[in-house]
């Protein structure tokens, strides 16, 4: 019973922990994969940063569009179900490690999907690592101070947000 108990903590807990450093596990809708994909615009060969992962959905999207694709999660439950999908695919890595601690600068691509609390802290992060030109990409909440590049504002669905470095 103590194990069960010790499991049930460490899936909570580290769902708890994310939510609280960037945000919460909520999946993008499949149904806006496309809309990513297209304003995206990856290349086969670029480098794919997707931070906060959960299940991977957009990791492997981007890789299967051609990038080396790298997803961060410190969610247990979702990072479990994203690295064993992982396993069949080449060009695509999901990490159980923190981005905040992690070095960018290498990024062509960066997705972030933060609660607008976290997206400060994000903002001042990329503009330290990122290079001219990579792209930011923003799920639902746009990142303040920021001029967007592009918008796709699909009728009924959630804003995505281009930023370009």
């Amino acid at each position: 019973m103590y194990i069960f108990y010790l499991l049930l903590f460490l899936f909570l807990g580290t769902f708890a922990y994310a939510g609280i450093l960037a945000a919460p596990w909520f999946p993008t809708w499949s149904r806006d994969m496309q809309r990513f994909l297209k304003l995206a615009d990856i290349r086969p060969g670029q480098k794919f940063y997707d931070l906060g992962c959960g299940d991977g959905k957009l990791v492997f999207a981007a890789a299967g569009a051609g990038a080396e694709a790298v997803g961060f999660e410190i969610a247990l439950l979702p990072y479990l179900l994203a690295v064993t999908r992982s396993f069949y695919i080449k060009n695509a890595r999901i990490k159980f490690k923190n981005f905040w601690n992690e070095n960018l600068a290498d990024a062509d691509i960066v997705y972030v999907f933060l609660t607008p609390k976290a997206n400060p802290r994000a903002k001042a992060k990329l503009e330290h690592e990122l290079r001219k030109g990579t792209k930011v990409i923003a799920y639902t909440f746009l990142i303040d101070g920021w001029t967007p590049t592009r918008v796709d504002r699909e009728n009924g669905r959630p804003p995505i947000y281009l930023y370009t470095m």
